[in-house]
């Protein structure tokens, strides 16, 4: 008998994963047709895009489990998705996988204000979790930039942060329990609604895992009291090395604000354009934010000008009302939108030590300067979690290569002073190749042994995280 062509065979079997999909699920949750799934052929890292065989969009979790366990059976590739904003290629696709969409996983399914927490589906965007308890003066804490649009289910496998992580913490610190799907169809739940849970962290362990040890489809989140209130204060310099001195004199002082946020002269002028938020032409821009009563914000901040006025800010300015902290603030959360109208640009997400900020911006400048592209920065400097944004231009032959390149040489530089290759935007298919550079063989061998536990077949989430000849020998072995 004539064996099929592979172009046939790839269709008999795609035509065959599409059929055992659809028994299992709802036909509005199997997205197939080409035009249908060039919606999910990348994430935000938009360099690089590869549409999947299909997407399904399950609405709870037993049509996780249920879409899982046909996958597992047909050894098929399944690569989650929260909104889709990852910016290290976390959810992007490869051509033989089955894009799992969480967002219609999207209920507040539990909230309990006397213990404080609540319990929604991973699908649920970030801000609409607070939107569901500030009515009774309760807040989710973690607020990354893109908390508008990124869900939960994201910020779990990243561990994400945002600009008030200094005091609140990231992710992690804010996960109380989750409900997850294996590979192979089977539910687990891991923690809980109470503070630690008995036994191996497990939590800490699927947290920041970034989609290769399960879907998560439910999360029990700590919320907590809104402030009774807060202000921020806004610092121009005329050098970056002298702003990021003043961050390390603030931490050392022992002064915890909620926040302190910076930015350089191209990310200053390209906010303004965009935003109108009335910051100086400097170039680096601190906003701190602190809160408390009217007496302890009144403290902190004249310790923290203080500091400030050490350093000879060309502004200093703090917030007298409602409607100036909320331009203070409009200007740093469109900071990317408005770097993104005036150039290709690819966001960096290192974490270094705080008292190395002045020499490793110095050094930025420098790598700038070798490479010909332009950098902006704009991060959260009071845990020293860096987001340099290199300016391309992805039209010219060549220039995505040497974005790359200068990304690579930044991201060694935050490890080699003591800090990690990523912060709060994961690994994904952005880093995987400098992994080497922060682990050694028995460290990257101890990680793939745990996803060896927990997804032996290496189906999900493929081509992510390890170095891809380590993860591809992996994956051929299993089969």
């Amino acid at each position: 008998m004539q064996m099929p062509s592979p172009s046939t065979a790839v269709l008999s079997r795609k035509a065959q994963i599409i059929e055992r999909l659809q028994k299992v699920l709802p036909e509005s949750a199997v997205i197939h047709t080409e035009a249908e799934v060039r919606a999910y052929e990348c994430d935000a890292l938009t360099a690089y895009k590869c549409p999947p065989l299909c997407a399904v969009l399950p609405a709870t979790t037993e049509e996780v489990s249920a879409a899982l366990k046909v996958c597992h059976e047909l050894g098929v590739p399944v690569v989650p998705r929260g909104s889709g904003t990852s910016l290290a290629g976390g959810a992007l696709p490869t051509a033989d996988c089955v894009i799992l969409g969480t967002a219609r996983l999207n209920a507040v399914i539990e909230t309990n204000y006397p213990d404080r927490y609540i319990r929604v589906g991973s699908g649920r965007t970030n801000l609409s979790v607070t939107g569901a308890v500030e009515d009774m003066n309760f807040f989710y804490a973690p607020d990354p930039s893109s908390q508008l649009a990124c869900a939960i289910a994201g910020n779990v496998a990243m561990n994400s942060g945002g600009a008030h992580c200094l005091k609140y913490g990231v992710t992690t610190n804010n996960l109380l329990g989750v409900k997850m799907v294996m590979m192979d169809g089977t539910i687990t739940d891991i923690g809980g609604a109470h503070l630690d849970a008995a036994g191996l962290d497990l939590l800490g362990l699927i947290c920041g895992s970034e989609g290769q040890l399960g879907v998560v489809t439910e999360a029990t989140l700590r919320i907590l009291h809104k402030p009774e209130g807060a202000r921020p204060v806004l610092m121009g310099f005329d050098d970056n090395e002298v702003a990021g001195a003043c961050v390390s004199d603030i931490i050392k002082a022992g002064v915890l604000p909620v926040a302190i946020e910076f930015m350089d002269r191209p990310c200053i002028e390209a906010t303004e354009a965009f935003a109108h938020a009335g910051y100086p032409m400097c170039e680096a821009l601190l906003i701190v934010e602190v809160e408390g009563s009217d007496a302890e914000i009144d403290h902190q901040l004249s310790l923290i000008n203080e500091i400030a006025r050490r350093h000879n800010p060309v502004e200093l300015r703090e917030s007298k009302s409602a409607e100036e902290s909320a331009a203070i603030w409009l200007g740093r959360k469109s900071a990317f939108g408005a770097m993104g109208q005036i150039n290709d640009y690819m966001c960096l997400d290192g974490t270094i030590p705080v008292s190395s900020l002045p020499m490793v911006l110095r050094k930025i400048k420098d790598l700038s300067d070798h490479y010909g592209l332009k950098v902006g920065n704009v991060f959260h400097a009071g845990d020293g979690n860096m987001h340099p944004l290199i300016l391309f231009d992805a039209n010219k032959p060549g220039d995505l290569e040497l974005c790359e390149q200068l990304g690579a040489d930044i991201l060694k530089l935050c490890v080699d002073v003591g800090g990690c290759l990523t912060g709060e935007h994961g690994v994904g298919v952005e880093k995987r190749d400098l992994m080497t550079h922060q682990f050694d063989p028995q460290d990257l061998e101890a990680q793939m042994a745990v996803k060896d536990v927990f997804d032996p077949a290496w189906l999900l989430n493929p081509a992510k995280v390890f170095p891809l000849d380590s993860s591809e020998t992996r994956r051929i072995a299993a089969e």
